[in-house]
């Protein structure tokens, strides 16, 4: 099961090693590495596998697609799991499963009962237990090793995945004339067996014991979503990332039929295409900190899609395997650098409560985007040539650079998102049943004239962040018979809703709340309603 690539954010390249000190997380990126070279070996032979099947353009694109879909389809669904049940169940779970169909596939293919459709209808069934399993892969890091090897840990998880990525591919290429089709696919399934007993093996740490009851499947997701809508700079990074991944994924789906049709090669070619991105990736990931640190993220990014303009034109111009090589250490360098730097500034902008669900969203966005994309240029190259899709995909990654690049990824110090617990708890006549709602809450506040444009500038920025804590209305109000008399309003769906809120209050919002109430003439006064229903016996 190939673990979700995480962001390299050391500030050196020998900072990513640090986390390797801690058993567990070692124990466990050793034995990730191994299931990754398995999944990508999986990988290469799948696509190899199709264009023997069937090496219509469009037919070998839906290979990247099948990969791609679940990640889009289940996403958001799995990361509200990853927030709400126990991650190393959910992981052993979905690793065990993943092993038997696995291996089923293998099996079908050793007796050579696989067609176009079959394959593409396991590469759904696996991609989907990957799918539903990457969020609590993403959100465990943290279990693994303290707060302060936290960025080490990501960035190893990183070079790890890109290692397998060089290795995996080409072993598949061997392992195909040397063994014969099926063996990479017997080897994928083998490799998963470390992951499974490493995680039987690890226990997780207590959880703190739960004040309110969990969150439904559904009210989590919404909860999720909400969140990003609010989220300049998480919606930022769902941009940049749509406009990359668009253009990149013209590589992704058309490669094998690049080394197969356009160059004339066997496996073995595949192979090392394959694990020249990988290479190239590498590189890239150690290259990645003195040039962030120099440039800063935005300047990573475009930079990122301008190498990948340049080895989509690569591709389509390449007649020898050197200048496909070329062309694939170009986009690993390229895919790296954008890659990471996306992944660093969707972590920075999502608190713990909503990590989970929040970087679903953003996977979702990457493999819908990449799935949409293979489609795309599975079409294209189907209607004209290959060269001529890799040719208007370079087109494709300029315009995208052009569009996306005023939207900015978050640059400055990152903001304290662990929760304040400031919020007193409200003050209740008699017990409000938890699922009672519509909850009105309202802030009073009197402001000086002097200060009343800073205050409401303040208080605007204050709102978005109550509506990513849950609020789904949020207003401001001024009393027009005492100016400087404002009252803010918000609603949410329930009870147990606001109680929540409480929970997920940030200190970079304390802060914010700190600053304005340093501007009013007195303590703000804070008040609860619920929706006040008729009983029975009031309407006889």
């Amino acid at each position: 099961m190939t673990q979700p690539e995480s962001e390299n954010v050391s500030s050196t390249a020998s900072g990513a090693w640090i986390s390797l000190r801690y058993p567990i997380f070692r124990y466990l990126w050793i034995v990730t590495v191994v299931s990754n070279i398995g999944s990508w070996m999986y990988s290469a032979a799948c696509g190899w596998l199709m264009t023997s099947l069937n090496a219509d353009p469009l037919i070998v694109s839906l290979v990247q697609v099948a990969n791609s879909l679940p990640l889009f389809l289940f996403a958001l669904p799995a990361g509200a799991l990853a927030d709400i049940l126990d991650k190393r169940r959910v992981i052993l779970a979905l690793e065990i499963l993943t092993t038997i169909f696995s291996a089923l596939f293998a099996a079908l293919v050793t007796l050579r009962l696989v067609t176009p459709a079959v394959l593409i209808w396991f590469l759904l069934l696996i991609a989907s237990l990957g799918a539903i399993e990457s969020p609590a892969w993403q959100a465990i890091v943290p279990l693994l090793v303290p707060a302060k090897a936290l960025a080490s840990a990501v960035a190893t998880n990183s070079v790890g995945v890109n290692i397998s990525r060089v290795l995996g591919p080409a072993l598949a290429g061997i392992v195909i004339l040397a063994l014969g089709i099926s063996a990479p696919f017997w080897l994928d399934a083998f490799s998963n067996l470390g992951v499974i007993a490493v995680i039987l093996w690890w226990h997780t740490p207590a959880r703190p014991r739960r004040l309110l009851p969990a969150e439904h499947l559904s009210s989590a997701m919404r909860a999720g979503t909400r969140y990003v809508r609010h989220n300049p700079s998480l919606r930022a990074t769902l941009g940049r990332a749509v406009g990359f991944f668009l253009a990149a994924s013209a590589y992704w789906a058309l490669l094998p039929l690049l080394a197969r049709s356009q160059l004339h090669g066997d496996p073995t070619l595949y192979g090392i295409l394959l694990g020249a991105i990988g290479a190239g990736a590498v590189g890239g990931a150690f290259l990645l900190p003195g040039f962030k640190a120099k440039f800063g993220a935005n300047s990573v990014v475009a930079a990122g899609q301008v190498g990948t303009a340049l080895a989509l034109l690569l591709f389509g111009l390449a007649n020898y395997p050197a200048i496909a090589v070329l062309a694939c250490l170009v986009a690993g360098v390229a895919w790296i650098g954008v890659l990471a730097t996306l992944n660093v500034s969707a972590q920075m902008a999502l608190p713990e409560w909503v990590r989970g669900r929040g970087l679903a969203i953003y996977v979702a966005v990457f493999f819908g985007t990449m799935s949409a994309g293979s489609v795309l240029w599975g079409f294209v190259a189907q209607r004209s040539s290959l060269r001529t899709a890799h040719f208007v995909a370079a087109a494709v990654a300029v315009l995208a650079l052009l569009v996306t690049s005023r939207w900015k990824l978050y640059a400055g110090p990152q903001p304290d998102l662990t929760p304040s617990m400031h919020w007193p708890e409200p003050v209740l006549a008699r017990a409000v049943p938890d699922e009672i709602g519509p909850v009105l809450v309202t802030v009073e506040y009197r402001v000086a004239a002097a200060d009343r444009q800073a205050f409401l500038s303040g208080v605007v920025r204050l709102a978005k962040g109550r509506r990513r804590d849950g609020a789904y209305d949020w207003g401001i109000f001024e009393d027009t018979a005492h100016p400087g008399r404002l009252l803010e309003t918000f609603l949410l769906d329930s009870w147990l809703e606001h109680l929540r809120q409480h929970r997920r209050v940030t200190n970079a919002s304390r802060i914010l709340q700190e600053h304005l109430h340093e501007l009013l003439q007195e303590p703000p006064r804070v008040t609860h309603y619920v929706a006040a229903r008729a009983t029975e016996s009031d309407t006889h």
